[in-house]
């Protein structure tokens, strides 16, 4: 079974337990998971420690108890990171934590986006392109990034829509409407 697969069924039956605790329930579920996914993507040796089958499902159990009060965990995600340890799937946990983050997220109404620009914007910029975007859709949380091959103009990503409004795309239009003769 895919690594995607084992998250999105652990993400969901943890997601289910959560909500019948609450909302702030879940949003402290996820603020456990995204400091356990921080840890994991920090450190390449405790991920790979997390993969191998060469450790026990005891060692990765004590791990997990160490983790969890490194971090200070509640009980629920210590108790699930204990579980994922015994079942030889704490691998998943990145995967698991981004999951229950999108279920977070469909749950509260917020769409998650990245916005893409061919210079660096500063914070009033941001600002004034959020606040366009969220007169579409109020739940909007933006991430940015520079590419400057994009030339100028901006890619808007949203979910699997994409928005593309950048000068090589123009470009590259042009350039095939003149060679065909149009």
């Amino acid at each position: 079974m895919s690594a995607g697969i084992v998250a999105r069924r652990y993400a969901r039956a943890f997601f289910a337990v959560g909500k019948r605790e609450g909302e702030s329930s879940l949003e402290d579920m996820a603020a456990d998971l995204r400091l356990l996914r921080s840890a994991l993507e920090a450190s390449p040796a405790l991920a790979r420690f997390c993969k191998s089958p060469a450790f026990s499902p005891a060692e990765k159990e004590k791990l997990s108890a160490a983790l969890a009060d490194k971090y200070g965990l509640r009980a629920r995600v210590r108790n699930f990171c204990r579980f994922l340890a015994r079942k030889n799937r704490l691998y998943a946990l990145p995967g698991i934590a981004a999951e229950f983050e999108a279920m977070l997220d469909t749950e509260k109404g917020v769409l998650r986006g990245e916005l893409i620009t061919a210079v660096e914007l500063d914070a009033r910029g941001r600002e004034s392109v959020l606040r366009e975007l969220k007169k579409r859709n109020d739940g909007l949380r933006l991430t940015y990034a520079v590419d400057a091959g994009l030339l100028g103009g901006a890619l808007l990503k949203v979910g699997d829509k994409v928005l593309d409004a950048c000068l090589r795309t123009r470009l590259s239009i042009l350039k095939e409407q003149i060679t065909r003769g149009e």
